[in-house]
Parts: structure tokens; sequence; C-alpha cells
């Protein structure tokens, strides 16, 4: 579960401050899909950015299957985030001198994963992309490149996942293709899912779905109270 508690974002905007967040309160349950909109600078990616404990909140309290990350250290974040959370940027952010094979392993080798191999190799299968297994990333796709980050997420197990505009970077098609892949695995697994994008069609498909504006919550709606059924949505990412 996520818990955020009177959280805000706030920071130097030459000589005034400028809010990013305003006092938010939200609570995300074990096993929930959920997206958040918005239009640029509303604060989505400073959210996920908090989640992830990647930045700090100026005020508010933010917790993780009941523990607070507001004062752990860099190394218990850091722990944290190998064993709980797996994120999904917009730019991929593979490492260039390693293979896509390589770019899975690196989680599972810091944390100690005694089938490490085994477990990156059907993490290709998951996403496709076994015959690209010893390819490098400037050899590789837009689309093919961020099948390999999402492998790369679910490495751990997370229970978290966070994805910012993982298909921004990419066609239409591809940006769909990726979109159904990252849910598709998600689900089998049964873990939180919490995505920033900017494509309203894609984000009917989740459980729940949350827009933001000038950092402040404007929405917040289940998938029965959204105006397109989940399934003519799936339908439409496809078309």
């Amino acid at each position: 579960m996520i818990e955020l508690y009177k959280v805000s974002k706030v920071v130097p905007s030459g000589t005034e401050m400028l809010t990013i967040l305003h006092s938010l309160d939200l609570m995300i349950p074990g096993g929930q899909f959920i997206t958040v909109i918005g239009p640029s600078g509303s604060g989505k990616s400073t959210l996920l950015g908090l989640i992830a404990g990647l930045d700090e909140p100026t005020a508010g309290e933010i917790r993780i299957d009941g523990q607070s990350i507001n004062n752990m250290s860099e190394d218990a974040l850091a722990q944290l985030r190998g064993a709980k959370i797996g994120f999904i940027f917009q730019s991929f952010h593979l490492m260039p001198s390693l293979t896509a094979l390589e770019n899975i392993l690196v989680p599972m080798e810091i944390a100690g994963a005694s089938d490490a191999r085994e477990r990156a190799q059907h993490l290709l299968e998951d996403v496709d992309l076994v015959a690209r297994a010893h390819h490098y990333p400037s050899q590789l796709s837009g689309g093919e490149q961020q099948r390999v980050a999402i492998a790369r997420a679910f490495a751990n197990n997370p229970s978290i996942l966070l994805a910012d505009e993982p298909t921004g970077n990419l066609d239409s098609r591809n940006g769909h293709h990726v979109f159904e892949l990252m849910v598709e695995m998600n689900r089998k697994r049964n873990a939180t899912l919490v995505l920033v994008t900017h494509e309203h069609e894609l984000a009917t498909v989740a459980d729940r779905q949350i827009s933001l504006r000038d950092g402040r919550v404007v929405s917040d709606s289940d998938a029965s109270e959204l105006t397109e059924p989940a399934e003519d949505a799936v339908e439409a990412s496809r078309s």
C-alpha cells in the first residue's frame, strides 16, 4: 500500500517559491492499477519521484507498506527500491555498454539472486525479445528498448511498479503494444501500478484514474465512474 499524508513539494523559482504539489492526501491499495493524468507541470512526475523516494517532500509523510520513508537514509531507500519498487522511465535509461540480457540482470545481481540468469531469460520471453538478448541498446528500436526496460523493472518481482510516460517516446503502434504488455505483465504479478500518462484513452483502462492540475487533485475516479468502459478503451488502444 502507498500512503501520502498532507504531502507538498515546494522549490525555489528565481526569487520566489514555486509549489509543485499542494498538501496531497492519497491512498493506493496493494494491487491497484492507477493512472495519473494532467497537463505538463501539474506535478505528475514529481508525485512518482516522491513515492519512489527519489525526491523528498517539503512537508507531509509518505509510507510504503506502512513504513515511513521520509527520514530514511540513502542506503535504506536504495534497499527499499531494490526490494519493492520497479521504475519505468520515458527515456528507457538502459546502460548502453550492456546487452539487453545484461541490463535485466543488473538489479538481480545487485540483490544477490541465485537464479538471476534464468529469471532474466524468462523475462526476455515475457517481452518477446529472446532473439535480441545479446544486442546493445543502440541496436534496438525504441519499442524494443522500452520492452527491455519493462523486463528490468520486473526483475526483482516488485510489489510496486511506477511508470512515467512509458509510451511518450514511441509511435502510436509501438506505444500501444508496450502499454498492453506492461499492463498484462503487471496483472499477472498483481503488483500496484502507478502510471503517469497523457493519453486519456489508455488511462481509462486502469482501476482508478487521478487527474492533477496545478499540483492539486481535481478528480479521483474508479473504473465504474469513467465515461468509457475499460473494454472499449482496450479496443481503442489497439486500433
